[in-house]
């Protein structure tokens, strides 16, 4: 298949594609420009594999198909310099055969953790495929950050998006029930990415799907320990060992968990003794509305990234795991030089009775917005 380049108007509502050359970049209406391009990078498994640049004039943002990921996004800075925030790989091919820890990935089936890789579902025992010790994590031996979704380019309005669905089998890496996943990825003109999943299942099954970004909004240039966070969260839930939730709910005043009022990441994690990897709780009741998450600051940049969620938590993870990994740009990812704010249901939420439920039932929807908002501050 030829490389496709799609330029959209919104001001006279029409579209052009063109197959062979490379267009410069160009105003299409208005000082607005809006671009979005998809060129088949690889095959996997008979499927094509596709990046697609999503471009707005200010920011991009390039995904692929291949485990509906996001693998590089180039925002501004207060200079108004352009760099690559995501930990990620030089090209979309290497995501297919090199081990990486999730970057940039949808995870699920199900994301996070499950104790034991079992479940109990209506009297019925489950068990899934281990991973991560003798625990599940984000869907197993081959979740789904490592299935080619079927996808299709769009323009709505001023927004850019590329939709993507993954249907997933009775029985795959454990599952009960056929689940049909879908997802949008959008970029918008006033810089927001945005996310949004459904899910439905012929079956009782579990669903808990995310985005598994690393983000660094120095541009890589280093660790991300000076980095300000701010969390809305009261709580937290407290992990053992094999990083599987105890079943408590702890309140994060006088902990190194407390980031209601903005704090440098590096005092927070060595008060924690060694990084985070932590549900934080957004919600206690599921709802769906839009609540302000988290709120990250790079003071070296002036960029600044505002997290929007409609669940219940947020996976705060600190890069613990990752040390002497090559990554794009000839860098080499050490220990804490990225973070990642992975919207969700509470780890192993199946297995704890005072946790939401991350059940779905035939004639059920499942579904879950994130916002990432990027924007500058001196």
């Amino acid at each position: 298949m030829k490389k496709s380049i799609f330029y959209f108007s919104l001001f006279f509502g029409w579209v052009f594609a063109s197959c062979d050359s490379q267009p410069h970049r160009e105003t299409i209406t208005q000082e607005l420009e809006l671009m979005i391009k998809a060129e088949k990078v690889a095959e996997w498994q008979g499927k094509d594999v596709f990046r697609y640049t999503l471009d707005n004039g200010t920011m991009s943002v390039e995904l692929s198909n291949f485990g509906g990921l996001i693998s590089k996004i180039f925002v501004p800075d207060q200079e108004g310099n352009l760099e690559n925030i995501a930990l990620t790989f030089d090209s979309i091919p290497e995501f297919l055969t090199k081990p990486n820890p999730f970057f940039g990935a949808t995870a699920g089936r199900v994301a996070n953790r499950i104790a034991k890789g079992k479940f109990t579902l209506n009297g019925q025992t489950y068990t899934l495929a281990t991973n991560n010790g003798e625990n599940h994590l984000h869907g197993g031996v081959e979740g789904f950050n490592k299935k080619v979704w079927d996808a299709e380019p769009y323009t709505n309005d001023s927004i850019l998006g590329v939709k993507m669905t993954y249907v997933s089998p009775d029985g795959e890496e454990g599952y009960p029930g056929t689940l049909t996943s879908t997802q949008w990825i959008e970029l918008t003109p006033d810089n927001t990415i945005r996310i949004r999943f459904e899910a439905s299942t012929d079956q009782p099954t579990i669903v808990n799907l995310t985005n598994h970004t690393y983000f660094n909004l120095s541009g890589i240039k280093g660790d991300v320990l000076d980095h300000e966070f701010q969390f809305w969260a009261d709580y937290y839930t407290p992990v053992d060992e094999g990083l599987i939730p105890t079943g408590e709910i702890k309140d994060v005043s006088g902990t190194p968990f407390d980031f209601r009022e903005p704090k440098k990441l590096g005092d927070q994690i060595a008060a924690n003794g060694g990084g985070f990897d932590h549900n934080m709780i957004l919600k206690q009741e599921p709802s769906d509305e839009m609540i302000h998450s988290v709120r990250v600051k790079n003071p070296a940049s002036g960029r600044v990234m505002d997290m929007y969620s409609d669940n219940m938590g947020v996976q705060f993870y600190t890069g613990n795991f990752i040390e002497n990994f090559a990554g794009a740009d000839g860098k080499t990812y050490q220990k804490h030089w990225g973070f990642c704010l992975e919207s969700q249901n509470w780890p192993d939420a199946i297995n704890h009775e005072n946790f939401p439920s991350p059940i779905l039932n035939p004639g059920e929807k499942y579904e879950h917005r994130i916002e990432y908002r990027f924007s500058v501050e001196d």
